[in-house]
């Protein structure tokens, strides 16, 4: 893991299939100079909500996590919510999708999005 605001490597944990997953979608842009922005912000049913982006920028104060050959960048403010979270990618039967296992929600709503 890279960061530049010297985080420890637990800031954030990208699993072999998010990476995979995102290295994929990324070889269909065809834009390698591509990031998977991962970020929170305020809304959801239980008060915060994630959000997944591409994002060709990595501004000044990003954690930086590499996997894979793939960016997985958080902003500063995010980082606070997401520090020793998991970002995984998941297929089952209830379909296919990127979660966040947060060590740091006290409570989590069945959309999988949203959290306190």
């Amino acid at each position: 893991m890279e960061s530049n605001n010297n985080l420890s490597n637990e800031a954030v944990i990208f699993t072999d299939a998010a990476a995979m997953k995102v290295g994929s979608l990324l070889t269909e842009e065809e834009n390698p100079s591509l990031n998977l922005r991962v970020y929170v912000t305020g809304g959801g049913c239980a008060g915060f909500q994630y959000g997944f982006s591409f994002d060709e920028n990595k501004d000044e104060g990003d954690t930086e996590v590499v996997k894979r050959g793939v960016r997985l960048i958080v902003d500063p403010m995010s980082i606070q919510y997401l520090m020793g979270a998991e970002i995984d990618f998941q297929e089952d039967l209830q379909g296919a999708r990127f979660v966040i296992k947060n060590p740091n929600a006290s409570t989590t709503c069945s959309c999988g999005s949203s959290f306190s």
